[in-house]
């Protein structure tokens, strides 16, 4: 933090220097073209917005706009607000000991305002770093005026002996000490609509209204404010003449594709180095748990009001992982890979983060998740094989005719159990030898070690489409054929 830090310790030095001070929006906005024409990367991270919500918001920086972040939850919103630090200068000059950040060559509170009188050039100036320049508030319906303006401060006032009516007897709040810097407001609809209201002045002209104090406090902040759409239904609102205060309300979305996905669980998730060379994650896999955040997104089981954060995939991915993490020290061997069957491991990773509606309260928040699980998996195989046909045509023998016809001829149980070893887990998914033709026909660039990850999607997808039977076994589960089944079940 120190590193680089300006030696400039009095105001005679610092107006010798040549220093310009800038308001905090022309700073954002002469960095940003700055960045812009140098061709850096900005809002580093952040990923799928490059042509959507990045530029609407450097069109709102380069307006110099309060800005409203609009969006469901995990759409990176607070993120986006913090990265804005990196528009701002390094080091910003500051009377020394000010309590908002007052500008040396104007001044704002009592304290800054009679040490430059008195002292002039000789005023002692500090500096604060970027990083310095943010502040956060969760808005809930527990916060006052006080805390994001302020308020009179008896204690103050008796320490010092001073009248109420004078101005040093006020304490600030949040806001003012976030002068010349960016104030995030998250959730603002949760804001009481009377401290919505307070916040109408300080945006428009910069008046601070404290107990009877008016102030004419030319406030130097960039406001950021984060807002759910469903808020604005289930527990309050933005009042419309602070929507009308705001300039730019930017709408942010969820990831377009899988890949863009990816990348944002890829940087997300908690790695440890060990484990990650023990456990091997087929790509497949990886495709599979985003697959699954999708398939919630448009499922009649899930809120759609509520979205589907971005958590879930980094949770579900943390989960999966351990689940092979647990075979193995079960087992005590040195590396496994992640299997289909591994993804039952991460139903607590996906029930909690699910606003369940009334469709799937009917049916319970276990059954919604493995049904998201079964539909991922039935997406993804049929990105991948050709498309199973309801009827086929009499003697044509389909693409999946001869895996089929294996487990009619099955007779012994074909059963994935948890605690094999991966030897004993290749051993039986072998014992189906259509799936190599099959995997070899259409899939023939699947990595080796992948290819068994592949051939549990087969199977699975096959049940999806009812060409096989899916049966839960003890810490398993097993495939049959279905007519078989059936006949079994009739002759019951």
């Amino acid at each position: 933090m120190e590193t680089g830090k300006p030696k400039i310790k009095t105001l005679g030095e610092l107006k010798k220097s040549g220093y310009k001070p800038r308001n905090i929006k022309q700073e954002l906005r002469d960095n940003l073209i700055s960045k812009l024409k140098d061709e850096e990367e900005i809002f580093e991270g952040i990923y799928g917005y490059e042509t959507t919500v990045i530029p609407e918001l450097q069109r709102a920086i380069l307006s110099m706009h309060n800005i409203n972040l609009l969006g469901l939850r995990g759409q990176a919103k607070t993120r986006l607000a913090r990265l804005m630090v990196q528009l701002l200068d390094e080091w910003m000059p500051i009377v020394a000991d000010s309590e908002i950040n007052d500008d040396p060559f104007a001044p704002l509170s009592f304290h800054a305002k009679e040490l430059v009188e008195k002292q002039g050039d000789q005023t002692p100036i500090d500096w604060v770093h970027r990083d310095e320049r943010f502040a956060e508030k969760l808005a809930t319906p527990d916060v006052t005026i006080a805390d994001l303006i302020g308020d009179v401060d008896p204690i103050k006032a008796a320490n010092l002996k001073l009248s109420y009516a004078d101005e040093r007897v006020i304490h600030f709040g949040l806001i003012p000490r976030a002068n010349r810097s960016i104030f995030v407001i998250n959730e603002l609809p949760d804001l009481q609509a009377r401290i919505q209201v307070g916040l109408f002045n300080i945006l428009q002209e910069g008046d601070l209204q404290i107990r009877g104090f008016k102030l004419r406090f030319p406030l130097d902040v960039q406001f950021v404010f984060t807002a759910n759409p469903e808020d604005y239904t289930n527990r309050g609102s933005i009042v419309t003449p602070l929507k009308d205060r705001i300039g730019s309300q930017i709408l942010t979305h969820y990831p377009e594709t899988i890949e863009i996905a990816r990348r944002i669980t890829a940087q997300e998730v908690k790695s440890n180095e060990t484990r990650d060379k023990q456990i091997k994650v087929p790509s497949l896999a990886k495709d599979l748990i985003e697959q699954i955040g999708f398939e919630a997104r448009k499922s009649e089981f899930i809120d759609p009001k509520s979205g589907i954060s971005a958590r879930m995939s980094i949770s579900a991915y943390e989960n999966l992982v351990s689940a092979a993490e647990l075979r193995l020290l079960k087992q005590n061997t040195k590396s496994t890979t992640i299997r289909l069957g591994d993804f039952m491991g991460i139903i607590p990773a996906l029930t909690g983060k699910m606003e369940i509606a009334y469709e799937g309260e009917q049916e319970g928040a276990r059954y919604v998740a493995e049904h998201l699980i079964q539909m991922a998996v039935k997406s993804l195989f049929e990105a991948l094989f050709p498309k199973i046909q309801k009827l086929e045509k009499q003697g044509v023998k389909g693409p999946y005719y001869d895996v089929i016809s294996w487990f009619n001829d099955l007779s012994e149980d074909f059963e994935l159990v948890d605690n094999m070893t991966d030897e004993e887990y290749r051993k039986e998914l072998d014992r189906v030898g259509p799936l190599d033709d099959l995997i070899n026909k259409y899939q023939s660039d699947t990595d080796a070690t992948d290819r068994y990850f592949l051939k549990e999607i087969v199977l699975w997808g096959l049940a999806e489409n009812k060409k096989l039977s899916r049966i839960l076994v003890d810490d398993g589960i097993g495939f049959s054929n279905t007519y078989n089944d059936l006949m079994k079940d009739f002759n019951k």
